[in-house]
C-alpha cells in the first residue's frame, strides 16, 4: 500500500485552467505560490511558455522550440501568493482557453556549491523538485540540485543562446538523452550526461554545447520521485483498446508521456480538462498544436494509476515503450488513513 506523507498533492503541484482576455489580468486559486509556471494555449496553435521564480518573471522559455530565454513584458508578469498575473500576450492571455501547470520550489533560491560548478538553487524536498540555475564552463562538471535524493527526470535548457531542450530518463539511462522540442527517439551520447548517473546532491554534464557552452547560463528542472506524490517510470504498450494498466500508487493529477523506442510526442494529460474518463484530452509539450481530443488519445485516469484506452504510437502500440512522469492528485492512502476514489 503506498502510503504518503503528503496529504495535499496540491499542496505543491495544481493545474489551474483559466479564459485569457487579450489584456492584464490576475489569476488565483493555485493554492499556493507557484515557482514553476508552465502554460498552453489550448484552443489554437502556440508555443508553450515556461517561467520560474530563479530566472524572474517575463522570461520566457518555450518547451516547442530551441530558442534561448526571451524577455516578453506582457506574459508573466507577477508571481502571487496564491497564482500568477499575466499580460496581453496571445502565448499566455489572448482570447482563448488555457492550462497552466503550477510547482512550488522555495522561491529566487539560493546558493549551491555541491558541484564542481556552482549553481543557484530553489528546492521543495519534501516534493521533489528542484529549479537550478548555472554558467557552464565547456567541460564535463557536476551541478548541485538540492533535492538530498536522485532525480530521476531532468529538463535542461541553455537560456542564453538557441540549443536543444535535453531530457534526463533514468529508464532511459545516462549514455542517452531525450529532446523536449523534439518527437525522436533517445539518442546515444557520451558529451551530454558523461556517462554518469545523478546522485542524491549532484547530476553531471558533458562537453557537448547542448549541456556545457562555455560562458552560457543554463536551466534545469529536476525530478525525484516521492511516495504517494510522483511517479516516474514506464510500461509496454498492449496494442489494445483495454490498454496497459500503469500503477503510480496515487491517482493523477499530470501525467506526461513520451515513446521511448521509436519516435513520437510528448503527451500532457491532467485531472482539469476535460476531467473524466476516457475523454481526458491531451497537448503535446513537443509542438505548438492545439489540444487534441481524438479517440486514440482516450486515457483512463484512475485512483492507483492510469490506462491508456485506444491503439495507437502515441500512447499505447503494441510492445513498444513508453516513460512517464506523474503528480498526485491524491495520494491512495495518506498518512491520515483517507482512501482516495477513482472518478
Amino acid at each position: 500500500m503506498a502510503y504518503s506523507s503528503i496529504v495535499k498533492p496540491s499542496d505543491y503541484f495544481n493545474t489551474k485552467l483559466y479564459t485569457g482576455n487579450g489584456s492584464s489580468q490576475s489569476f488565483t486559486g493555485v493554492g499556493y505560490q507557484p515557482d514553476f509556471t508552465w502554460i498552453k494555449r489550448r484552443g489554437s496553435a502556440e508555443g508553450h511558455s515556461l517561467f520560474d521564480a530563479v530566472r524572474g518573471v517575463q522570461k520566457r522559455l518555450v518547451s516547442n522550440d530551441n530558442g534561448g530565454e526571451a524577455v516578453v513584458s506582457n506574459s508573466l508578469t507577477a508571481f502571487g501568493s496564491d497564482g500568477f498575473t499575466l499580460g496581453g500576450s496571445d502565448t499566455v492571455n489572448g482570447s482563448d482557453n488555457y492550462a497552466s501547470w503550477n510547482w512550488k520550489a522555495n522561491g529566487a533560491g539560493s546558493a549551491n556549491t555541491d558541484g564542481s560548478i556552482n549553481s543557484t538553487v530553489s528546492v521543495n524536498t519534501t516534493a521533489g523538485f528542484s529549479i537550478v540555475s548555472w554558467t557552464a564552463n565547456g567541460s564535463n562538471a557536476t551541478i548541485g540540485h538540492g533535492l538530498g535524493s536522485v532525480p530521476k527526470m531532468i529538463f535542461l535548457k541553455c537560456r542564453t543562446q538557441a540549443d536543444k531542450w535535453i531530457v534526463y530518463n533514468s529508464t532511459v539511462g545516462n549514455t542517452k538523452y531525450l529532446v523536449l522540442n523534439s518527437t525522436d527517439a533517445p539518442t546515444t551520447s557520451s558529451t551530454h550526461w558523461n556517462n554518469t548517473s545523478p546522485t542524491s546532491s549532484v547530476f553531471s554534464t558533458g562537453t557537448s554545447g547542448n549541456v556545457s557552452g562555455t560562458g552560457e547560463t543554463f536551466i534545469a528542472y529536476c525530478f525525484a520521485e516521492k511516495t504517494g506524490y510522483s511517479k516516474i517510470g514506464s510500461y509496454t504498450g498492449n496494442g489494445n483498446a483495454d490498454g496497459t494498466f500503469v500503477y503510480t500508487g496515487f491517482k493523477p493529477a499530470f501525467v506526461m508521456m513520451k515513446r521511448t523506442d521509436n519516435t513520437n510526442h510528448f503527451a500532457i494529460y491532467d485531472n482539469k480538462r476535460n476531467g473524466f474518463n476516457d475523454e481526458n484530452n491531451y497537448l503535446r509539450a513537443d509542438g505548438t498544436y492545439a489540444e487534441g481530443n481524438e479517440t486514440w488519445g482516450d486515457l483512463d485516469i484512475l485512483s492507483n494509476g492510469f490506462k491508456p484506452r485506444a491503439v495507437d504510437g502515441m500512447h499505447n502500440a503494441s510492445g513498444a515503450t513508453y516513460i512517464y512522469m506523474a503528480f498526485a492528485e491524491a495520494p491512495l492512502v495518506g498518512t491520515n488513513n483517507v482512501p482516495c476514489t477513482a472518478r
